[in-house]
């Protein structure tokens, strides 16, 4: 089975990428699943609505994951308990947490789960992900044959710790939330194939998607400022592909994948 992922999708730029890239990425790669993290996909670049989902799903794409700003938009609460293919880091804290924290896809007779996950170092603090994810792997044994888990968190030690944590147990596991593709594509011990982060998909030439100006004045006068999704910038699609042999649920192959709209940086 082969996997295409789709970094974070940020504002009206990230939507037009998804548009106008996944499909060529698709006919290109071939993939049976191809899934997207669309937290900051509405055009302030913060949650996401239903018109999004349903964009991003028309485009080719087959599981929408969320994240540190799965509850940003209000709008979500009244569409994530219909949205099958939209899922939230399963370790929100509580009971009766809108919509689901997984989903599995039956491509051909393999069945392929997709995780959401959050970290805890400098975000909130959910409840542990290391042993929710040991807890539902195990429930899921008998429904799945391979598992995928977009691990949203800030801090590389963390996403690092939870794919060797959970080598052999998942197929694998790819970072988001920084925005910013890493060059440490591997498979952990034979098995788990892992990137500490897929990267961005919108606007290249701000910070994180941001315009610049009113980050730079962040970092100078410490005072509390308001981010814009740069609405004018190149776009960039960022992600990455994974095979997974069918008969063993081991990851054979992880590539990065990154576009610009105009030709290189």
């Amino acid at each position: 089975m082969r996997i295409l992922f789709i970094g974070d999708v940020v504002g009206n730029k990230g939507m037009k990428m998804i548009r106008d890239y996944v499909p060529a990425l698709k006919q290109e790669y071939r993939p049976q699943v191809t899934i997207a993290n669309g937290e900051n996909s509405t055009p302030m670049g913060r949650g996401i609505n239903l018109s999004g989902y349903k964009e991003m799903m028309s485009s080719g794409v087959d599981v929408v994951t969320l994240g540190n700003h799965a509850w940003s938009n209000p709008e979500i609460n009244d569409f994530i308990d219909d949205s099958k293919r939209l899922i939230r880091p399963y370790n929100f804290p509580g009971e009766n947490v809108p919509g689901t924290g997984y989903t599995i896809m039956n491509v051909n007779g393999f069945r392929l789960a997709v995780l959401n996950f959050q970290g805890r170092v400098f975000l909130d603090n959910l409840d542990d992900p290391f042993r929710e994810a040991t807890e539902l792997v195990k429930s899921l044994q008998s429904e799945a044959d391979a598992f995928f888990v977009d691990f949203h968190a800030e801090a590389t030690s963390e996403k690092l710790a939870f794919a060797k944590y959970m080598s052999g147990e998942v197929s694998a596991v790819v970072g988001t939330h920084t925005h910013v593709q890493t060059n440490d594509a591997r498979i952990i011990n034979g098995k788990t194939a892992f990137l500490t982060d897929a990267g961005m998909t919108g606007p290249a030439d701000g910070m994180l998607g941001m315009q610049e100006k009113s980050v730079i004045e962040r970092f100078l006068n410490q005072r509390p400022a308001r981010y814009k999704v740069d609405e004018d910038s190149r776009g960039i699609i960022c992600g990455c592909i994974i095979d997974i042999d069918e008969k063993t649920g081991n990851a054979t192959k992880i590539e990065p994948v990154k576009q610009m709209e105009n030709g290189l940086f």
